[in-house]
């Protein structure tokens, strides 16, 4: 079995106990302030992410669409002395 979908499977009786070791582990007056700092830490990796995603939508509107001629063979053409003919 997947070990991700087992460490996700957990009861209400199981985050009640990682909330009770959480509370005992840094205190009643810590938790605030790591909740902050987390939601921080996310406000900030979100606002990176679509930066970085406005960024290469922005870079892809400035790029110069460049477009290849096609090349037709020309009939009258004659092959260049130094080219092998097929």
């Amino acid at each position: 079995m997947n070990s991700t979908l087992l460490f996700l499977n957990l009861g209400g009786g199981e985050i009640i106990v990682v909330l009770l070791v959480v509370l005992l582990f840094f205190g009643s007056n810590k938790i605030p302030e790591l909740a902050r700092g987390l939601g921080r830490g996310m406000r900030e990796f979100k606002d990176a992410t679509s930066g970085v995603q406005r960024e290469i939508e922005e870079s892809m509107k400035e790029a110069p669409k460049k477009t290849i001629p096609k090349i037709t063979p020309n009939a009258d053409a004659k092959p260049r002395e130094d080219q092998e003919t097929l």
